[in-house]
């Protein structure tokens, strides 16, 4: 089961936390795999970590909040595996700060790569899969899209944003067969994660009714199966990784 052998996935913000671990993943259920992000030298090790288990990567260098680079990476991508079945949505960026003291370059900078960079690389993903007649789109959000949280109201807006989108792409796209889906993760154990104070990190735990923060594995469990043959009839669905820390 959860196969995705003979399989081309993209993913976006591959270079660290949950975008590397869905990477890997996505390698080891058969998959040949384009990895995207902005720093080269971590997506070179990447590849290199993905090609001595046995599989086959591509290094994309790509800042989706970019047009051009996106358009390019994807021309990339269809030169050296002729096709793409699977996208999954990763990149995002933080620019903390509290409504009332924003500055517009922050809202503008976490909006363009979040929100924008998930519309750019659906726009180019639709080609290929709609000339196929299947697809697999996996968009990650988060569990402050559904909640709130202070002091990210661009991070919340865009993530929110990015439901929003999952379910408007997927009613157009399903009578040919593409599915889109997004992952909401709750407070997962990443380098996003790792600079919380100890402090925050346990009461972050009470919250939680499992009591602990996720793992990457916990997240890339779902991503590989919404992308799989199984998760076929699934769309427009939004799946929880949080631990219980919210409840649709």
């Amino acid at each position: 089961m959860f196969s995705l052998q003979n399989k081309v996935a993209l993913v976006t913000g591959a270079s660290q936390g949950i975008g590397r671990d869905t990477a890997l993943a996505l390698a080891r259920a058969g998959a040949k795999v384009a990895v995207a992000a902005r720093n080269e030298e971590k997506l070179a090790a990447l590849v290199a970590e993905i090609s001595a288990a046995g599989g086959e990567a591509l290094a994309v260098k790509m800042d989706v909040a970019e047009a051009d680079q996106v358009k390019a990476g994807f021309k990339l991508v269809l030169e050296k595996f002729a096709r793409l079945d699977i996208l999954v949505n990763n990149a995002a960026i933080t620019r903390d700060g509290l409504a009332l003291r924003m500055k517009l370059d922050d809202w503008d900078a976490v909006l363009r790569t979040n929100l924008t960079g998930a519309h750019l690389c659906i726009q180019q993903a639709l080609s290929p899969m709609m000339k196929a007649r299947a697809g697999r789109i996996i968009n990650i959000t988060s569990v402050v899209a559904q909640m709130g949280n202070a002091g990210q109201a661009n991070y919340v807006a865009a993530k929110a944003g990015l439901i929003g989108l999952t379910k408007a792409i997927a009613m157009e796209i399903a009578s040919r067969n593409i599915t889109v889906n997004a992952v909401a993760p709750g407070f997962i154990a990443t380098p996003m994660t790792d600079v919380l104070p100890d402090k925050v990190k346990e009461e972050l735990k009470t919250r939680i009714p499992l009591g602990r923060m996720g793992s990457p594995g916990d997240v890339t469990a779902a991503i590989v199966f919404l992308a799989s043959d199984e998760a076929g009839y699934i769309t427009g669905h939004v799946l929880d990784v949080n631990g219980g820390m919210y409840l649709a």
